[in-house]
Parts: structure tokens; sequence; C-alpha cells
């Protein structure tokens, strides 16, 4: 790999391809990482022919244990400039309805995945003392709702699991963002047959503005990057109260309210 190179899971639609589209333009070289090699090899080969740039198009499925330690042995040996931890499903539904299985394919991409290839990508970048890590999380990190707990809880472990390799590698040369979409016009909905008509229409925004919005944030030096909060204050206000909780549990004592 090189130090132009930059690595996209989930790269065949949406945020994947648009994230691919936006760092071409950058002139930056692309591995693109999905299951569908129809969609990955079309892709490559529009991005080849627009910016000139060099695009390898790997069709794996993450959720294989075989294709994801063959991701994560490379990208540890040759690490790439960037990585975008892209890949993730969606499962809506009652969970006893959807079954086990499911739950379980969407922790092994949301959260295992993610995981293997952060720790390998982070071990080739500190070998070589720099290198950056984009982890997509979602809104909903914050927004727990019946029928997506394992998809909400997966985000909410991305959100802390990034958070926490930020204070670990902050005296580095190593970048670290996580990036909260909120309502995205992409096929994570339709992929299901699901209704997305719960959302309304003006909430959503465009994988391409995400992906500006991500990428105006990783430029400015952002560590946690949500482009549709229009009012800081209120990410500001949400950090002073968790800094208050974390000096009150620390208090120890018990709460008189359990007192008996």
């Amino acid at each position: 790999m090189s130090d132009n190179l930059c690595v996209v899971t989930g790269a065949s639609a949406g945020i994947g391809a648009a994230y691919a589209a936006r760092l071409a333009a950058r002139g930056r070289d692309l591995l693109l990482v999905a299951r569908r090699a129809d969609r990955l090899d079309a892709l490559a080969a529009r991005l080849k022919g627009e910016f000139g740039v060099a695009v390898e198009a790997l069709a794996a499925d993450l959720c294989d244990p075989a294709a994801l330690q063959a991701l994560a042995a490379r990208l540890e040996q040759a690490p790439p400039a960037m990585l975008v931890n892209n890949a993730g499903a969606g499962e809506f539904g009652p969970v006893a309805a959807r079954g086990a299985d499911v739950q379980q394919r969407l922790i092994d991409l949301n959260i295992v995945a993610l995981v293997r290839l952060s720790i390998a990508a982070l071990s080739g970048f500190s070998r070589l003392g720099r290198g950056a890590l984009v982890n997509m999380a979602s809104v909903v990190a914050f927004l727990p709702t019946g029928g997506s707990a394992s998809y909400a809880g997966s985000k909410a472990f991305v959100l802390n699991f990034t958070r926490a390799l930020q204070m670990e590698y902050m005296a580095s040369n190593i970048r670290i963002q996580a990036v909260l979409p909120g309502p995205i016009d992409t096929e994570l909905f339709r992929s299901q047959g699901m209704d997305a008509s719960f959302v309304p229409d003006s909430a959503f925004i465009s994988a391409e503005a995400l992906v500006d919005a991500a990428l105006a944030g990783f430029d400015a030096g952002e560590e946690i990057t949500m482009p549709t909060l229009v009012d800081e204050s209120i990410w500001a206000d949400m950090e002073t109260l968790r800094t208050r909780f974390a000096a009150d549990i620390f208090g120890g004592r018990v709460a008189p309210r359990y007192a008996r």
C-alpha cells in the first residue's frame, strides 16, 4: 500500500460510494471493499476514468472470518493513509421476530469487523507513526428506538469504541474521527423492503452531502462529526453533562433515593 491510498469498506453504494468519489476527486488512490463485485467494478472503472487514480476493487464479505482476517492482515502489514470503516448493516423490527441469526450478522459486521479492521490499521499506523481512521457511527447511538435494538446498540458501541481510541492515541500523529450521520437517502431501508415514511422527507440529506460535511470536519480536525447537528451548543451541553455525570457517579456514595 502507499501513503496516498485510502481504503473504504461498504463502498459499493451510498455513503461508501460517495466517500470513494470524493477521495478520488482529491487525487487519492483507492482500495474499495464490499460484497457486490459488479457494483464495485463499475465504480472503480468510473473513478479511474474520471479522476485518473488507481482503484482496486476487492469483493469480500466482512462477516466471513477468513475474508475479514485477510483484509486485516493486509491493513496491518501495509498500512494505507486512511481507513474508512463504513461497512454496516441495519436490521429493523422486533428482535424476536427478526431472529437471533439476523442480529448476529449485524453484530459481526457493525462491531466485530469494525473492531478487527480498526485494530489492524492502528497497529500499522503506529509502526509508521501516521495514519487516519474514520469510523461510521450514527446519531442513533443517542436515540435507542424499539425495532432497532441491535442497530442502535451497535452504533453506540462504535461511538464509545472510537472515542476511547481517540484518548489512547491523542499524543500521536494518528487521526481518528467518528462520523454520526442522521437520516441519509441510501438503500438502508429499501434493501430490507421497509417503509421509511416514519422519517419525514425533510429529515434526509444525500450521501454526498454527508460525506462532504464529514471530510470538512476531518479537515478541520474534528474528532466527532455530526453533519446534521446545526446547533453546536447542544453537543457542548451534552459534553458538559457527561462531565458532571462522571463526577457524580464517582462520589463514593449511594444515592439517598435508594436508602432504606
